[in-house]
């Protein structure tokens, strides 16, 4: 089975070892055609705890770490120029 992997920004990162990542999904409305934006939050594993506030992120899933944390960081794409 692939394994899912998912582009995001991280909106927040005060836990140990995790962030919690924005992922956004965007579709057209089946009737309207207006673009609608699904948003949904995912707590990621992050061992180095190199990831801040709105940067660009790839997570993979993997196997449960905790009760809500299913995702890992794989790297990150672009760091964000809002903390320095």
């Amino acid at each position: 089975m692939p394994v899912k992997q998912e582009i995001g920004i991280v909106i927040s990162n005060q836990m140990a070892k995790t962030i919690v990542v924005k992922i956004e999904n965007r579709y057209p409305h089946p009737i309207y055609s207006k673009t609608l934006i699904k948003t949904k939050k995912y707590l990621a594993h992050d061992e180095l705890s190199e990831c801040n506030i709105g940067d660009k992120v790839l997570v993979e899933e993997c196997r449960p770490l905790s009760k809500r944390k299913r995702w890992k960081l794989l790297k990150i794409l672009s760091k964000s120029s809002l903390i320095n």
